[in-house]
């Protein structure tokens, strides 16, 4: 059994549909997973839950608990937002949390829980001037975000090339930052 827990948190964007073998990696890297999905990922994957949570150990979330529900899930070691995408990079830097997993890796940098984002936007995306801001807020308040020439690099509009996201360098960054005990 695994000693570290990694939440794997995604937007919707054409990596996703890699979810079940980066979460298979993952496992094979020593960690258990917990899955959360903003709520058009979850949307997505609707045909596929199940079998994620089975596949995970654990339920798939994609909203917050209720008031007095205990959690669900074990405290996280770790957490990667991949494929996050250009809504969720500006509403987690400007600390909009109406989507449970930005909420949680918005108080993921007040707990010190070590965090590793990848974007996937296109070329139109980043020229937007708030995307860049987002961007060096995060890194500013401690997340790894693997974004440009170490990480993810974006495509032309409709270009995307989902077989080229680098969900291996992202799962071999949050080893860094948690090894192995």
């Amino acid at each position: 059994m695994s000693t570290r827990t990694l939440y794997l948190f995604a937007s919707a964007a054409p990596p996703l549909f890699d979810v079940a073998h980066v979460i298979e990696d993952a496992q094979a890297d020593g960690w258990d997973v917990c899955l959360g999905l903003t709520p058009t990922a979850a949307r997505w994957l609707a045909e596929s839950l199940d079998g994620l949570a089975a596949l995970t150990g654990n339920p798939v979330r994609w909203d917050y608990q209720l008031p007095g529900e205990p959690d669900v899930w074990p405290k996280a070691d770790a957490i990667l937002f991949a494929p996050t995408t250009f809504n969720s990079v500006n509403a987690w830097a400007l600390g909009l949390t109406d989507r449970f997993v930005v909420g949680i890796v918005a108080q993921a940098i007040g707990k010190g829980i070590p965090t590793v984002a990848v974007p996937c936007v296109n070329t139109a995306h980043v020229q937007h001037p708030q995307f860049e801001l987002s961007i060096e807020t995060l890194r500013g308040a401690g997340v790894t975000m693997l974004y440009g020439d170490n990480g993810f690099v974006p495509n032309e509009p409709g270009q995307d090339d989902p077989a080229a996201y680098p969900w291996r360098v992202a799962l071999d960054t949050v080893d860094r930052l948690v090894p192995r005990p």
